[in-house]
C-alpha cells in the first residue's frame, strides 16, 4: 500500500520552510501529534514536584501532550526556532563583575512572544492563502499548553540536552521556538539523535543543582524559575548561589560545547534596551514601581512583577561587594518595601555587614 503524502503536499511543505525562512525562522521543522513518551516523562516530572509554584503545568488535562485535545483537527505541527542570542554583551564577564545586574540574555529586548507569534500568523496566512480547504493554522509562542521541546525534537529541530534545553549540533540553543497546529497531513521531518555523549558541563555548572539527573531538572532550584516563576521568600540556602543574577540564567548554555556553532540574532528586537546589559544592581534597586513599569514596557521582565525584581535585587546586592553606596541602597528601600522584600534586604544586610 502506497503511505507517501500527495505531490502537492511535498511540496508545500518545503514551501513553508522557504517562507518560514524568508520571515527570519532558521529552521521549520513539521511532524505528527504523537507525544506519548514525552506525556509519561511529564507525568513522572510532575509526580516528582518538580514543577514547584508552577500549577498551570497541571491544568488543562491532556491537553498539553496530545494535541488533538488542545485543537481536534490537528494532524500535524510545525516547529520554528528563532536566534535570539544579541552579540556583545559578554555575558561570562558580567557573571564575574558582582555589582553589575546579569539578565539572562533572551530577556535584554522586546519580548519575543509577540514578534514570533506575528511572524508565524504570517506563514499561517500564507498557508491558509495557498490551500484554501485548510481549517486549521494556529500558532502558538509559549502562549497554551503545548510541548514546545518535544515537537521541535520530534520534527528535526535538534535535541533535549541534559540540561532539557534544545540543542541543534548547528546552532546551539541560544534560540526560541514556536508552533503552527495544522490539518493539511504534510510530510514529517525525522528526529536527530542526541549528542550530548558522557558530557556533564551542564550539570556540573549549576549554580543550585537544579539539574538533578541528566534530562532531569527540579524547577524548585532553578535560579531561572526562583527569579522569574516562583512568588514569594527565595529560600535561604538558595540565595547565595543566585549571586548577580536577578533574572533567569544562562549558566548552562555557557558553558555546552555545541554553543560554539551558535550565531548572534540579525533581529534588532533583541539587541538590549535601556543598557540593561550593563547596568549595576544599584541603579535597578533605586526604580520606582514607575520606572519599572515603563522601562520593562514590552519585555519578559514584566513577569516576575516589580515586588519580585526588588527581591531578586536585593539578594543580589546581599551576594555583591559591600560598598557603602549597596549598603545605603538597600537601608533606603526597607522603610517603603514589603514585608517579604524587606526579608531579603535584611538577608543581604548582614551579609554585607559581615563581610570582610
Amino acid at each position: 500500500m502506497n503511505t507517501a503524502p500527495a505531490p502537492d503536499l511535498v511540496a508545500l511543505a518545503a514551501q513553508i520552510k522557504i517562507w518560514g525562512a524568508e520571515l527570519g525562522f532558521q529552521q521549520v521543522g513539521i511532524t505528527d501529534t504523537d507525544l506519548s513518551d514525552a506525556e509519561q516523562h511529564l507525568h513522572a516530572w510532575l509526580a516528582a514536584d518538580y514543577h514547584g509554584g508552577m500549577e498551570w503545568m497541571t491544568h488543562h488535562g491532556h491537553k498539553r501532550s496530545r494535541p488533538t485535545e488542545l485543537e481536534p483537527l490537528t494532524r500535524r505541527v510545525i516547529s520554528v526556532r528563532m536566534d535570539y542570542l544579541p552579540p556583545d554583551t559578554a555575558p561570562a564577564k558580567r557573571l564575574k563583575q558582582t555589582d553589575k545586574a546579569y539578565i539572562a540574555r533572551y530577556a535584554l529586548g522586546r519580548d519575543y512572544h509577540k514578534l514570533v507569534r506575528k511572524r508565524l500568523a504570517t506563514l499561517a496566512a500564507r498557508i491558509r492563502a495557498e490551500v484554501a480547504e485548510t481549517q486549521l493554522a494556529r500558532a502558538f509562542v509559549d502562549s497554551a499548553p503545548v510541548m514546545e521541546k518535544p515537537l521541535a525534537a520530534k520534527a528535526g529541530l535538534g535535541w533535549q540536552g541534559k540540561h532539557t534545553l534544545l540543542i541543534n549540533r548547528h546552532a546551539g540553543s541560544w534560540f526560541f521556538l514556536g508552533e503552527l497546529y495544522t490539518d493539511l497531513p504534510l510530510p514529517i521531518d525525522a528526529p536527530v539523535t542526541r549528542h550530548c555523549g558522557s558530557c556533564s558541563a551542564c550539570i556540573q555548572v549549576c549554580p543550585t543543582d537544579a539539574i538533578v539527573a541528566p534530562y532531569q531538572l527540579d524547577a524548585r532550584r532553578c535560579i531561572a524559575y526562583l527569579t522569574i516563576e516562583h512568588k514569594g521568600d527565595i529560600p535561604e540556602p538558595l540565595r547565595a548561589p543566585i549571586g548577580n543574577r536577578i533574572f533567569g540564567c544562562d549558566d548552562c548554555q555557557l558553558v555546552c560545547p555545541w554553543n560554539r556553532y551558535a550565531r548572534f540574532t540579525g533581529e534588532g528586537d533583541f539587541h538590549p534596551r535601556h543598557q540593561l546589559d550593563d547596568a549595576t544592581l544599584v541603579d535597578l534597586f533605586r526604580w520606582s514601581e514607575q520606572d519599572f513599569l515603563s522601562r520593562t514596557e514590552g519585555s519578559p521582565l514584566r513577569r516576575p512583577g516589580y515586588e519580585n525584581w526588588l527581591r531578586n535585587l536585593a539578594v543580589a546586592l546581599g551576594n555583591g561587594p559591600a560598598t557603602a553606596e549597596a549598603i545605603a541602597a538597600l537601608q533606603q528601600r526597607r522603610g517603603s518595601a514589603s514585608e517579604m522584600v524587606v526579608r531579603h534586604i535584611d538577608w543581604a544586610l548582614a551579609r554585607l555587614n559581615t563581610a570582610p
